[in-house]
């Protein structure tokens, strides 16, 4: 992968599935994601579909972490989802026309966060700057500012306006002397200040006895946008998003499984009492990637030791299907 210098620790293993046939008409995932080969094959695909986003081949990049989760004193073992996200997407049926490369593993090993974040945010970036659609799997919720780091160091994010769209039944807005799965957005908050740029950060889920004061006030003085989950009707939820979509060039989606109901979504360090019903989470999804806006996405928090019948890991699976068709 050197060719375009994606930094990854863990190379793209082989997927597997359900095996019916070999022609389009029989595919399944496993058999249409093929390895990252660092800009031949696949890879050349990318620069000429760079201007559609609708069209771009995408990339998926795993990103095993659970120390932002720690930090925070979760449930840790969100690093072993990428693993259980590959395997609940791999037998489902490939409906979709865009290319799809599996860029392997960003590890974050002995504690250190920051340098994880670091190298899978060049990752996201060099992947970005090459035409591909990026699609980070997590990871605790601090695969955010690993991916924040990526889009925004991204030929394609410069002079455009950024938009983040959090799915999240929490603000991530702590202020705490170290970084973890809480803080990512209000370090992004700070990072757009410190670069005279504006932040632009809307959140649909927020549950509000999971959110203090402190965390309101600190969204309201950032200007921040948001729905409470029991706000969600779908087509509120719809026109929320549609304005929120009209004042950005570009969007950052990410999406942390614990916005989901707990019946849903169990596999999650901190599993929704409400949450927001699977039905509107997947219509947002729809909207989203007939934006021709999306630059990024990740999906984060699952966690495989917690998950009942790999349920969390479908739901992020058929999320998935439904943003990279």
């Amino acid at each position: 992968m050197d060719s375009l210098n994606v930094p990854v620790d863990i190379p793209p293993q082989p997927w597997s599935g359900r095996f019916d046939g070999d022609g389009a008409s029989h595919r399944r995932w496993w058999q249409a994601v093929l390895p990252y080969d660092g800009g031949t094959g696949v890879a050349g695909a990318a620069g000429t579909a760079a201007g559609n986003a609708c069209g771009r081949p995408a990339a998926l990049l795993g990103f095993a972490s659970d120390e932002g989760v720690r930090r925070n004193k979760g449930r840790t073992g969100a690093a072993g989802a990428p693993g259980a996200i590959r395997s609940a997407l791999g037998p489902l049926a490939f409906h979709g026309d865009r290319a799809v490369a599996d860029a392997g593993d960003v590890v974050v090993a002995g504690g250190d966060l920051e340098a994880g974040q670091e190298r899978a945010g060049r990752a996201v970036a060099a992947l970005l700057d090459a035409g591909w659609l990026t699609a980070m799997l997590g990871g605790g919720h601090e695969t955010a500012y690993a991916s924040y780091l990526g889009v925004t160091a991204s030929a394609a994010a410069q002079g455009r306006r950024l938009g983040i769209l959090n799915l999240d039944a929490h603000f991530d807005l702590r202020d705490e002397p170290v970084p973890s799965s809480g803080t990512p957005f209000l370090q992004m908050a700070r990072a757009e200040a410190a670069a005279g740029r504006d932040f632009r950060y809307a959140v649909v889920g927020i549950s509000e006895p999971n959110n203090t004061r402190a965390l309101f006030d600190t969204a309201h003085a950032l200007g921040v946008r948001y729905l409470q989950d029991e706000e969600c009707e779908p087509e509120r939820v719809r026109t929320f998003v549609a304005d929120f979509l009209a004042g950005v060039d570009l969007l950052y989606l990410t999406i942390d499984l614990d916005v989901l109901p707990a019946a849903v979504a169990p596999g999650v360090s901190a599993p929704a009492a409400y949450g927001v019903p699977l039905p509107v989470i997947a219509a947002l999804c729809r909207q989203v990637a007939e934006s021709g806006k999306l630059l990024h996405l990740d999906i984060a928090e699952l966690n495989p030791a917690f998950d009942v019948d790999g349920r969390t890991a479908r739901v992020a699976a058929r999320l998935l299907d439904t943003l990279l068709r």
